[in-house]
């Protein structure tokens, strides 16, 4: 409520400063209705651009400013050496500021696309020398293995927080359901484990999107305007990612790709743990996790038996193996 009431303060003396600046400057010309009409309608104007200032990207708004004083002065200079081929001294004035003008928005329009690619191309040749291995998501920092992985010492380099993704995860470990609260504390703790590693270094990033509200869609904007890569384990995230031409290192598919390859034919010894969805099945699994339907598996419930792969299956959700028993 105080920062509502703030908020409608700051705009109603923006709109009075407006109308009195209006009156002031336009008196002696149009009168006083027509010039309080004219500071209100700016000061809204300006009002307008204001916010929409500070919902753009940080980028775009320095490249704009630059374009902007770029194309003033070359509007300037032009304007000052072709406005007086112009007969009458009226028409020289219109013409000298439709110059700078059309020079200013053209100065704006390509100050902040080509500042905000030059940057992305300058960040992304500086991530590449330094290591930036790309920014964590909370799904991964909560899952763990990421933190495993870079204990072996196959990942070098550095992981990008943001501080958004803290926030969450602060909120998470804060919440009265008992299961996120674990949740959310067990995140916490493998970020204190990360940090303690010598192989990687945890880089916590101020960068925040005020104009955008879920963490999913603040991760992809980070990521569009940095070029960094998305570490997650989230399905949702990843297909959303790769709609937006970002690279995307899911630990789950990293799981899959490092699982034990098992071929048709060759035999495995299993334990039986419980039926399976068809008649006569029986689910097994392997040491890390990957399921054995065996055929006729159902009668040796709680038993180790030696099975024989027949076929092989690959699924988004990891890898399944069908088997008959031995003999």
């Amino acid at each position: 409520m105080p920062d509502m009431l703030l908020s409608a303060a700051l705009v109603l003396a923006f709109i009075t400063f407006g109308g009195c600046l209006g009156y002031y400057w336009s008196i002696d010309i149009w009168g006083i209705p027509v010039g309080s009409a004219i500071g209100l309608v700016s000061a809204l104007a300006l009002l307008r651009l204001l916010r929409l200032w500070l919902r753009a990207d940080a980028d775009k708004v320095t490249g704009g400013v630059l374009g902007l004083f770029v194309g003033a002065v070359l509007g300037m200079m032009l304007g000052s050496t072709t406005a007086h081929l112009f007969w009458r001294p009226e028409v020289t004035s219109v013409a000298y500021c439709f110059i700078v003008l059309v020079f200013s928005l053209v100065g704006v329009q390509l100050g902040s696309v080509k500042f905000a690619e030059l940057k992305k191309e300058a960040r992304a040749e500086t991530d590449a020398n330094i290591g930036v291995l790309g920014i964590l998501d909370t799904s991964v920092i909560i899952d763990g293995r990421i933190a495993d992985v870079c204990e072996t010492g196959f990942l070098s380099g550095d992981l990008v927080i943001p501080e958004f993704v803290l926030k969450e995860l602060q909120a998470i470990a804060d919440s009265s359901e008992s299961i996120k609260r674990t949740r959310g504390r067990r995140g916490l703790d493998i970020l204190n484990k990360m940090q303690k590693q010598s192989y990687i270094k945890i880089i916590i990033d101020a960068t925040d999107y005020p104009g955008v509200k879920e963490v999913d869609q603040k991760l992809i904007s980070m990521a569009k305007q940095t070029g960094y890569a998305i570490l997650t384990n989230d399905f949702n995230l990843n297909k959303v990612a790769e709609v937006h031409s970002i690279r995307v290192l899911n630990v789950n598919q990293l799981a899959n790709s490092l699982k034990p390859v098992v071929l048709p034919g060759e035999t495995i010894r299993v334990q039986v743990i419980k039926e399976g969805k068809e008649s006569g099945q029986g689910v097994a699994y392997l040491d890390d996790g990957t399921m054995v339907v065996v055929d006729a598996g159902r009668y040796h419930m709680g038993r180790t038996v030696e099975v024989t792969v027949t076929s092989v299956l690959q699924t988004t959700a990891g890898r399944m193996i069908f088997s008959v028993m031995k003999g």
